[in-house]
């Protein structure tokens, strides 16, 4: 099993959503988050003067997908749908998952996926 957590931008949510869907991801967390990357926030110039907005709204994407589920597929997905080709577009993190539990029934691995 893998962990794609995934930080874009919120106005991209529907569409990497429903892309996601499309593709047979049934279930994921959704986050409010606020960050910045190498850029350090966004700088606006306005009447009075030259200021930074450091610390930029993001959602924070996390799905645990089976091994037999094409990664590459989902990744391209998720890029596609959220891509705008300017900086602040997010990052996507890939994290192997050793094991799952259901809680209400100890049910282990893929299957409760």
């Amino acid at each position: 099993m893998k962990k794609i957590e995934c930080f874009i931008r919120p106005e991209k949510l529907e569409a990497v959503k429903s892309g996601l869907f499309d593709k047979g991801i049934k279930g994921m967390s959704v986050n409010e988050v606020k960050g910045h990357g190498s850029q350090r926030g966004i700088k606006f110039v306005g009447r009075t003067g030259e200021y930074c907005v450091e610390w930029i709204d993001k959602l924070k994407l996390e799905i645990v997908i089976s091994d037999k589920i094409n990664i590459d597929e989902i990744i391209n997905t998720i890029i596609e749908n959220a891509q705008t080709g300017k900086p602040g577009d997010g990052k996507i993190f890939i994290i192997p998952i050793e094991n799952a539990i259901r809680i209400r029934t100890k049910e282990k691995g893929e299957d409760i996926l």
